[in-house]
């Protein structure tokens, strides 16, 4: 048995740590969901489309040799980075093509050796139990670093980091052994921070906040001080599975460390918060925000609506009528989700979307969940009524709402936001329309969308 030893024990994995810590991990764990992955290009589509259709091997190394051949390296890259992402579900089972795929791409002229990919295949070809391949490209990462122990740490760390992502409880521990051995030979400080760092990340991404808790401890009992990534990492565990008590009591040694609440942080709570349904709480969250004078986001917004039951029902039909205003909302909102937003809604998260000059006055709409972009909309157009109201405005030459072109859609092409948008400007007979030039946002007359504005 190893320093760091992984084994199985009635249907648990087993793992030692340098400090003899022993952490009997539980094989079934609610998993965080995934993050929504963007389509693939046409090019990929087709390429991973013909692959699906045969089972013969020299076909299918024909069509990966011709597709990399005849492909720019940004779609080549995307096809590998949706084989190897744990949230691919279309051509899931093509995933061990990674391997072959990765090869070819790592024979071209405009390959760059990254740490960061090759571990991503590693994680996505051990999940699929394609060992003797996965110990292959390692074996090419320790030749290759052999002589640069950090930068062999940071693979190793990112290894640790894609086997999370892929809930290989087995496949986190196994990296941390490596870079055990590694720093067992080692006098650097930064070997082992980065080590702890990284195996308390992962743990907590896997939802075993009480194995990463135990891991920090340990830390510091070495004289190793966890930084605010450790920290946030682990509340946000806790807060997943609901255990807010522990969430917040992490928070506040946060604190006590120093670390001052900030507004990722805060955005992790009211994520937590929200997946539960603790409305109440969140609007607590938000007042303590307000408080400590922690800014609010894009992210924020994201964090609170994307748990917004009333706006994710009137969002999910993207055809029914929709209230236009922020009064007419509250008013189809219960007590609890009415005074959430009341709490939420923030002039400076509008002002930062917003730009202003005699030209222009343009809305950026980038980085918004459906939800937000939702909330945002009825806001400007609130604002715009009330400045237009007291004559406190300029008439710009043109106004733009900026949707995106769906680059970063689970469809590509096909923009939530943008289909969103277009059905309020239907509903509401608003002047904006898409812009000819640039198909990823609505544009208007100054003068022309005033006047509308003021009629409605």
């Amino acid at each position: 048995m190893t320093e760091v030893g992984i084994f199985q024990q009635q249907n648990s994995v087993m793992a030692t740590t340098a400090g003899g810590l022993r952490l009997a991990l539980p094989p079934c764990l609610r998993f965080p969901q995934p993050s929504i992955r963007a389509a693939l290009s046409k090019q990929s589509q087709r390429f991973l489309t013909s692959i699906a259709t045969t089972d013969n091997l020299a076909t299918t190394g024909r069509l990966i040799r011709k597709f990399i051949a005849s492909n720019s390296k940004t779609v080549a890259l995307d096809a590998l980075s949706h084989l190897v992402s744990p949230n691919t579900t279309s051509f899931s089972r093509l995933s061990p093509l990674a391997f072959p795929l990765y090869m070819e791409i790592s024979r071209t002229s405009w390959f760059n050796w990254n740490a960061k990919l090759i571990a991503d295949v590693i994680a996505s070809l051990y999940k699929h139990q394609r060992f003797d391949e996965a110990q292959t490209l390692v074996l090419e990462v320790e030749t290759k670093l052999a002589s640069r122990e950090r930068d062999l740490c940071n693979f190793y760390c990112n290894l640790m980091d894609s086997h999370s992502k892929h809930q290989s409880t087995q496949g986190i521990f196994y990296s941390y052994e490596c870079i055990k051995q590694l720093h067992s030979h080692s006098s650097s400080v930064y070997l082992k921070k980065r080590a702890y760092e990284s195996l308390i990340g992962s743990l907590s991404v896997i939802n075993l906040p009480r194995e990463a808790e135990s891991l920090m401890v340990e830390m510091k009992n070495k004289g190793l001080r966890p930084s605010v990534f450790e920290y946030r990492s682990l509340s946000y565990a806790y807060g997943r599975l609901g255990l807010f008590e522990d969430m917040k009591r992490v928070i506040g040694l946060m604190e006590d460390e120093g670390f001052e609440l900030d507004v990722v942080s805060s955005n992790m709570v009211l994520s937590s918060l929200g997946s539960h349904n603790e409305l109440a709480e969140m609007v607590l969250w938000l007042k303590r925000m307000k408080n400590s004078r922690i800014p609010f986001s894009i992210r924020t917004y994201n964090s609170v609506l994307n748990h917004c039951q009333t706006i994710i029902s009137i969002l999910e039909q993207p055809k029914g009528i929709k209230p236009t205003s922020l009064g007419a909302l509250l008013e189809n909102m219960n007590h609890h989700e009415a005074t959430l937003i009341q709490e939420l809604v923030e002039p400076s998260v509008l002002v930062e979307s917003m730009e202003l000059t005699s030209s222009e006055l343009k809305l950026d709409l980038h980085g918004m969940h459906l939800g937000s972009a939702y909330l945002i909309l009825l806001q400007w157009f609130d604002d715009l009524r009330m400045t237009s109201a007291t004559k406190k405005h300029m008439i710009p030459d043109k106004v733009v709402v900026v949707c995106g072109m769906g680059k970063h859609s689970v469809v590509r092409g096909e923009s939530p936001v943008k289909g969103l948008v277009k059905e309020m400007m239907l509903q509401m007979k608003s002047p904006l329309r898409i812009d000819r030039k640039n198909v990823g946002c609505f544009v208007a007359h100054g003068k022309v969308f005033m006047n509308w504005l003021n009629e409605t």
